[in-house]
């Protein structure tokens, strides 16, 4: 049996990792951990619940007022134990998190191989998405084998000098999480009674809804500033309308929402939400204002279009199909898009395409079967 040990820190993590986790305990030949080091620990307990899993390893990292440093020192370190006593063939990481790069080198320095899911994706700005571009990069170089969600990852990763056989694409497990909860929701309407209290009795969703997610640290300060100024704007110019804004936990992202936002009657700010209630309202929405990496791309899945308050992103395929538009933080811009929304239908349907560039649903069944395939 093939001992495989995931590795998870944050809620994005997780929902990608999950679809993994259940098609390695289904097959008879390997033996699966998981081990969470705790780099989000509310948001990812939440998921915990949903997907009902179990750590085996809880690091429990988090502490107030974290720095990247300390997500990074603390993890390598109390991960080092933790593989010379367990000894897996494969540590699996996810994405371009802290935790993600801090496991792929504790790892590393214990003899362990890196497998990365989601591996090849590039802005080839160091500082654009940050760290996470430096992140997967890093990542990038320590794994052994890597598992590119698309054609254009493998490529950049073959330009990095990775040998094609240690590649596989695969699609994205965000396609097989997502579409798990959306069908859910469909065949169990009574799940509804599951999902947080805004989403229950805060939100009326017979009006136009826009769900707004901001937490980059590139945009911390004035481009979060102006990210939230257009949307007090937007509220303003435009009552009929519901903005819904969960609020990420870290206060460089609370203050100025709180700041700006609070107080305008149709700006709606709530606590995260769990998984199960963020996708009732992805599909409820009218469109979504993001800088989030995983939004882009689980909004083309469900139609909706995606308006990203960033400059560049690693994940072009909403862009490429013109059903996402890179607005930056420009207030002006942002507030111009969502008006050419409301009132040009002809536009509205065009970016409402229901597109699908990451997979059929079935990439933790590839990854799987290429761990099991592996020869190393």
């Amino acid at each position: 049996m093939k001992k495989i040990l995931t590795i998870i820190g944050t809620r994005p993590e997780l929902i990608k990792m999950a679809p993994i986790i259940g098609a390695l305990q289904a097959d008879k030949e390997f033996e699966p951990k998981v081990c969470v080091t705790g780099q989000h620990r509310e948001m990812l307990d939440q998921g915990l619940a949903l997907f009902d899993l179990h750590p085996d390893f809880d690091l429990d990292i988090m502490r107030q007022a974290q720095r990247l440093t300390d997500i990074a020192s603390r993890t390598i370190d109390r991960l080092a134990d933790l593989l010379a006593h367990y000894r897996p063939d494969y540590a699996l990481v996810e994405g371009d998190t802290t935790t993600a790069m801090a496991a792929a080198l504790a790892a590393f320095y214990n003899g362990v191989k890196v497998g990365h899911i989601e591996a090849g994706l590039r802005t080839q700005n160091l500082y654009s998405p940050w760290p996470e571009e430096a992140n997967r990069r890093i990542i990038g170089v320590l794994a052994h084998r890597h598992f590119a969600p698309t054609e254009a990852a493998r490529d950049n990763l073959l330009r990095e000098g990775v040998p094609n056989e240690r590649i596989t694409v695969c699609g994205n497990t965000v396609v097989d999480a997502l579409l798990s909860v959306a069908a859910l929701i469909d065949r169990s309407p009574d799940r509804l009674k599951e999902c947080h209290w805004a989403v229950r009795e805060l939100i009326n969703f017979e009006k136009r809804v826009i769900l707004v997610t901001g937490h980059r640290r590139e945009n911390f300060g004035r481009g979060l500033e102006r990210v939230f100024r257009a949307l007090a704007t937007i509220a303003q110019k435009r009552p009929e309308l519901q903005i819904v804004y969960p609020v990420h936990l870290n206060p460089n992202v609370q203050k100025p929402a709180k700041e700006i936002l609070r107080g305008v009657p149709n700006v709606f700010l709530t606590d995260p939400l769990d998984y199960l209630s963020f996708v009732y309202v992805m599909k409820n929405s009218f469109c979504i204002i993001t800088d989030s990496g995983g939004i882009q791309e689980e909004a083309p899945i469900l139609g909706k279009p995606l308006l990203i308050t960033r400059e560049n992103t690693e994940r072009p395929e909403a862009v490429l199909a013109g059903t996402g538009i890179l607005v930056g933080t420009d207030d002006r811009r942002i507030v111009h898009e969502v008006d050419r929304l409301l009132d040009d239908p002809e536009h509205y349907q065009l970016m409402s395409r229901k597109h699908n560039a990451l997979g059929d649903g079935h990439a933790a069944e590839y990854i799987v079967t290429a761990l099991k395939n592996a020869e190393d």
